[in-house]
């Protein structure tokens, strides 16, 4: 086995479940860049037995369209569809029955999986979302009016691209303003437990079982809140999203209470988290790179390829892992049936073959068929409500700020799942 060419040395396998790798950003993408060369498909085992099941890691841009499209051949059941410890799996199956701690969307295979998408598919379509536009566009202004206030310098994640996805998306699901801070606090023990400063747990290194524990916390906690928030929608039912899930009938039956829950939770935090990341990450570039600010400013028809180029280049949701349904053949490995895949958005994201110079940001790429939204049947559910936030924003911006300049070193969250900047400090000259 420690002889098989197939397995990467330990070296390289720690830097891929390392969360401070993705902390690191250009060393992690000097090694995936390595990796597609030499090994675009290769096996993590373990150094420490029983740690966490084996796993082949996708690297390669064309390998992980095909993974993605082929729902059939890689599913997201039985195993987790995150990269798990064997201790995180273990705690969930014992709290929950089930390997995650939160059945979704992203859990479910065919045939349940279509049913409750459909559920939902129809009010995030760019027919629904233009009834809302101007909300969205309300709560963009409201947003730069808090930034500018702050003065010529802010942090711009935790003053705009935190806080303004968050907004529209409870807006959405009809939750109140003054419960905002609780839901960003929770999503940020959901997806960033594994970095101290966003975790709010104070500690800079926690073993698997804490983080399982903070988030399974978290979970518990958003569970009681949106049974609360069903109930009231079908008591009272409004045209928000959280009323369309409290009165779905799937086969003619109500959802099932844990995967009310677990759609809920999902839209409540997948949708802000993400788009978050992407915001931030296109400020980033373009306060680097003050020529492209001032074309941008003088020619919005460039803003759809600064969008859509900022969620490549920064792929917030980093992986997601597939289970093979069968003996398979990819990347000239031999894939056996219920082995267990990783899928590195980050990495096929920035394949050059096809993406050509990858690390280099450019709004102007074209074609930008990226896989930050996935594809196939599990594509992101709300990637029209993400460019469509996105847009809006930055046209804001455009019109309410003159320059936008670096202020400081921007800090990349320590993650392994959804990732991208916690800290983006910007100086800013109002128009």
């Amino acid at each position: 086995m420690a002889g098989d060419p197939a397995i990467l040395p330990t070296a390289i396998a720690k830097q891929i479940i390392d969360p401070h790798s993705y902390a690191s950003w250009d060393p992690l993408l000097d090694t995936f860049d390595t990796l597609r060369e030499t090994q675009p498909v290769a096996k993590i085992v373990p150094e420490q037995e029983g740690l966490f099941d084996p796993f082949w890691l996708i690297t390669r841009y064309d390998d992980a369209m095909r993974v993605s499209k082929d729902n059939a051949t890689f599913l997201n059941n039985p195993r987790p569809v995150v990269f798990s410890f064997k201790q995180a799996i273990e705690f969930s199956r014992a709290a929950t029955g089930s390997n995650m701690l939160v059945d979704s969307l992203v859990v479910f295979d065919a045939p349940v999986h279509p049913k409750y998408r459909k559920l939902t598919q129809d009010w995030f379509m760019p027919r629904n979302l233009a009834r809302i536009e101007g909300e969205i566009r309300a709560l963009a202004h409201r947003t730069v009016d808090r930034m500018l206030e702050q003065g010529p310098t802010c942090d711009f994640v935790k003053e705009v691209a935190g806080p303004y996805p968050l907004r529209v998306v409870m807006q959405i699901l009809g939750v109140p303003p003054e419960d905002e801070p609780r839901m960003q606090m929770l999503t940020q023990q959901l997806f960033g437990g594994q970095d101290a400063d966003l975790s709010g747990t104070g500690m800079a290194d926690m073993t698997p079982e804490q983080v399982v524990q903070l988030v399974a916390g978290a979970v518990k906690t958003f569970e009681d809140y949106f049974a609360d928030l069903a109930q009231q929608r079908r008591d009272n039912p409004t045209d928000d999203v959280a009323s369309v899930i409290a009165n779905a009938l799937v086969d003619g039956k109500p959802l099932p209470p844990r995967d009310m829950a677990g759609y809920y939770i999902i839209v409540a935090t997948a949708g802000h988290d993400t788009t978050s990341a992407s915001t931030a990450g296109a400020m980033q570039a373009l306060a680097k790179d003050p020529d492209q600010w001032a074309r941008l400013k003088a020619d919005r028809s460039l803003l759809s390829g600064v969008v859509e180029e900022a969620i490549r280049w920064t792929s917030p949701v980093q992986h997601f892992m597939r289970t093979a349904a069968e003996d398979v053949e990819l990347g000239g490995q031999q894939i056996k049936a219920g082995d267990w895949l990783m899928i590195n958005y980050v990495a096929a994201n920035h394949d050059p073959a096809q993406f050509p110079d990858p690390r280099r940001f450019d709004a102007s790429r074209s074609p930008n068929r990226h896989l930050a939204f996935g594809a196939g049947a599990h594509q992101c559910l709300g990637l029209h409500l993400a460019r469509l936030e996105m847009r809006i924003l930055f046209e804001v911006l455009l019109d309410r700020v003159n320059t936008v300049k670096l202020a400081g070193d921007p800090r990349r969250a320590t993650s392994t799942f959804v990732g991208g900047l916690k800290s983006l400090p910007l100086s800013i000259t109002p128009a």
